[in-house]
């Protein structure tokens, strides 16, 4: 059994009692052995964390990898036209390869940012090709084929029958969900309300529950989505999920922007889990997110980048800076989601929304060892003496601080460098198949 020895770092463990505890951590397997002011052990790694923040994996809600080839094509639009004039097509575009590549691409940025688990949302075909880049990868994954039966000014390369889809989704669960000892699952992903027939969604609820798996979909990002809703099905976003019987705690709603006071009380009241991605929302205009509302009334909030091209990066630091800022100025209040609340939800939360509490989200004994290890001996840090850790992750500390990414007891970078992915290579290859994406968006 595999042992690894963290010292004389500062453990941000997120217990109970939130408690920082300068010393060391042992991993032995994929497990946290032992905290500890010191630890008199001959491990087969060490890692020395002098100066270092050792914090628990940093875990993203909603990514799309596909996507990540598509970074800077589809920036200042909204999103109804940044889904049909640009990400649609693109995504029709897509191979194997073309897939596999731009999911390598976004899992390296993850990692190399401190994220070591991720809910995904995948496109309509080739979702073999990011699995097995999961796979190979290992950060610790949740995701699904998007499932896409409805709508207007769909590629024809994504329109599905709707059997077939359903079909090839549960094919897919059954293929990798629980693979690699667990630390890959399945969740079906419908791509949102628009883009699904009633006739797809009940068929997801039912088999979701049947096989005790997650839906991942998006709900009341945009006006114009709620307002699609409104005419096709005669009522808001939530609602209708709520009468579809999808709502609970094994759904996961990216955006969750545009709530009237009743869709929060049923979010609230349900255990649905809600995944805010400030980034994106900013970007596309999509509006502020009631995070701290939602969160006061009881609502599991987790936090993620969403895809590269509508946040234009996969950065976790960045998103929780974000996500404090934005609540502050629209409640005009300083106090409006402070830096504990959010490094939560980016950790307990994230490690909630996967149905993973008592094995995710905090350093403790017992726990699965996913760990990463972030320098503060930086000019953009300093000083260090006497400072709150916590505010300085969320406030001041870069994705490129992170020094080593700990998944399941494996390191997957160690002193900046990727273990398990060659960066060169992927890197040489997207740019060989961006060509490609540039030619489709020079044909629309």
């Amino acid at each position: 059994m595999k042992s690894v020895l963290i010292r004389n770092g500062n453990i941000v463990t997120m217990n109970k009692e939130r408690g920082i505890i300068k010393g060391d951590l042992l991993i032995e397997g994929n497990r946290i052995k032992q905290i500890a002011p010191e630890i008199p052990y001959v491990a087969d790694e060490v890692i020395e964390a002098e100066g270092c923040a050792v914090i628990p994996g940093l875990i993203q809600t909603h990514i799309h990898l596909t996507q990540t080839l598509f970074r800077g094509l589809a920036d200042d639009l909204e999103l109804l036209d940044w889904l049909k004039k640009r990400i649609w097509p693109l995504e029709a575009a897509h191979t194997y390869e073309s897939n596999h590549i731009s999911a390598l691409l976004g899992i390296s940025e993850l990692i190399s940012g401190g994220t070591t688990s991720l809910i995904d949302m995948g496109t309509v075909n080739h979702t073999d090709a990011v699995f097995e880049a999961v796979k190979g990868a290992g950060i610790r994954f949740m995701g699904g084929k998007c499932m896409m039966d409805h709508g207007n000014d769909v590629p024809d390369g994504l329109m599905e029958d709707t059997a077939e889809s359903v079909a090839e989704s549960v094919k897919l669960a059954e293929k990798w969900h629980g693979s690699e000892g667990g630390r890959i699952e399945y969740a079906f992903a419908p791509r949102f309300v628009v883009s699904c027939t009633e006739e797809l969604l009940l068929k997801v609820q039912d088999i979701a529950r049947d096989m005790n798996l997650k839906v991942h979909t998006h709900a009341s990002e945009n006006r114009g989505e709620i307002a699609i809703v409104e005419k096709e099905r005669g009522m808001r976003n939530i609602q209708y999920l709520q009468q579809l019987g999808l709502t609970g705690e094994n759904l996961i709603l990216a955006h969750c922007i545009w709530l009237d006071e009743e869709e929060k009380r049923i979010l609230a009241d349900s255990g649905t889990m809600v995944s805010h991605c400030p980034s994106s929302n900013l970007n596309l205009a999509s509006g502020i997110s009631p995070v701290q509302e939602l969160l006061e009334m009881g609502c599991n909030v987790s936090i993620s980048a969403d895809g590269a091209p509508c946040s234009n990066n996969l950065d976790m630091f960045t998103e929780m800076r974000h996500a404090t800022l934005k609540q502050k100025i629209s409640r005009m209040d300083s106090t409006a989601l402070p830096a504990l609340q959010v490094f939560e939800m980016a950790t307990l939360g994230g490690a909630k929304a996967l149905g993973k509490s008592d094995e995710l989200g905090s350093l403790e004994e017992g726990k699965l060892a996913d760990v990463a290890v972030v320098n503060l001996n930086t000019v953009h840090n300093a000083p260090n003496f006497g400072r709150d850790i916590v505010s300085q992750l969320v406030y001041s500390v870069r994705a490129s601080d992170v020094l080593h990414t700990i998944v399941n007891g494996r390191i997957l970078m160690r002193d900046r460098k990727l273990t398990s992915i060659d960066t060169a290579q992927v890197l040489s290859s997207a740019e060989k198949v961006s060509e490609d994406c540039m030619k489709v968006i020079g044909s629309l």
